[in-house]
Formats: C-alpha cells, sequence, structure tokens
C-alpha cells in the first residue's frame, strides 16, 4: 500500500508522518522523501547549482522515484539517493530501503506527478496557514541548512511563494484527505490509520 503525503514547505508533512509511524505496528511502515530524488547536478558549478528553482517539479528526478516505487511494489530493495541541501546536489551515497507493507512517500510535490498520483493508494495534502509555513521554513533553513536570513526570505518571495501558488495549493483537488495542520489533528491521523489497518 503506497500513501502519497503532500502539502506546502513548512506544513507540518514530517510530523503528519510521524505520527502514523508512531501508531503503525513497527517495520510495517517505510518512508519515502522527494528531498532524496531531486535531480544530480554534478555536471554544474556550485555558483550554478545555487540558483536553481528547487520548487519546481523540474527539479525532481520523478522517473527515478516511479521506478523505485515499482521496484519496492514488487517486493525488492532500492538504493534510494542522499541529498546535501548544503551543496544541492546528491552525495554519491545510497539508502538501502526495503519494501514494507505500507510505503509513504512524502514530499511537497508528489501530487503534481500524474504517474506518482496513480500509484497511491490514499493522497494526502496537509493544509498549514502561509505565516505559520514561513516561520517553520525559516527556523529550519538558518539552524540546519546553514542559511541567513536574507537568504531565505528572497528565496521565499522569489520561488517558494510563486511556485506553492502555481503547483502546489491546486494540488488539494487530487487529495483523499486534507488534514488542516494548526494543532495535533489526532483525528485525522485516527482516520488514516483505521484505513491502513483495515488494508494490513
Amino acid at each position: 500500500m503506497v500513501i502519497g503525503i503532500a502539502g506546502g514547505t513548512g506544513c507540518g508533512k514530517t510530523t503528519v508522518v510521524n505520527q502514523l509511524l508512531n501508531e503503525l505496528p513497527e517495520g510495517e511502515v517505510g518512508v519515502i522523501s522527494q528531498d532524496s530524488y531531486y535531480k544530480d547536478t554534478s555536471h554544474l558549478s556550485y555558483d550554478e547549482r545555487v540558483i536553481i528553482n528547487f520548487d519546481h517539479p523540474r527539479s525532481i528526478d520523478f522517473d527515478l522515484l516511479a521506478k523505485h516505487l515499482r521496484t519496492l511494489k514488487n517486493n525488492k530493495p532500492i538504493h534510494q539517493p542522499v541529498y546535501s541541501f548544503v551543496k544541492h546536489n546528491r552525495t554519491g551515497d545510497t539508502v538501502l530501503t526495503h519494501p514494507r507493507k505500507v510505503m509513504i512517500v512524502e514530499g511537497i510535490l508528489i501530487l503534481t506527478n500524474p504517474e506518482l498520483r496513480e500509484m497511491f493508494d490514499i493522497k494526502i495534502f496537509v493544509h498549514a496557514d502561509s505565516d505559520e509555513r514561513l516561520i517553520r521554513r525559516l527556523k529550519r533553513d538558518i539552524s540546519e541548512r546553514g542559511r541567513d536570513l536574507d537568504e531565505v526570505l528572497t528565496r521565499y518571495k522569489t520561488t517558494l511563494k510563486p511556485m506553492h501558488n502555481q503547483f502546489i495549493e491546486p494540488m488539494k483537488e487530487y487529495a483523499d484527505i486534507i488534514i488542516p495542520n494548526n494543532h495535533y489533528n489526532t483525528v485525522a491521523i485516527d482516520i488514516v490509520r483505521t484505513i491502513i489497518n483495515d488494508k494490513l
């Protein structure tokens, strides 16, 4: 069973994923992050990589992601790429990922790809207020990714916000469940967990 969890940057997708992991039997759920599937940019210099619009669907290697999902569905393991947000590129390392009864695929752009949408048994969209998302993004990028305030705000205004409005927000129409993530949403998580347990 494959579950897609989408929503804008800083909306709380990871929180929802972790809630589901905590609620479901250990060892039966695996997670794949869209962030691992940014296209390989080794042929570009660091300065060229910095200006790439990573919030556009073109930046994602959807072919590889779909291929890996098909492999997992066929009960075979995959080698998930490892991506560095500091270097804006894949590291060359991979993570051996084994098939599980439930695979969660999470990422801001995963519902923009028709082939992936077809593969998801449940499509979830996590919704959060835009101010809340910006605050979370600021905290994360400054503390975890070594960005400075101006860089994060410039990127938010020039790419994140317009890309969100163009590609991410419209994907709500494909969602089976929309989770408003302004607090710990136990009801929505319970519904998803019940559906998963029924399938398992």
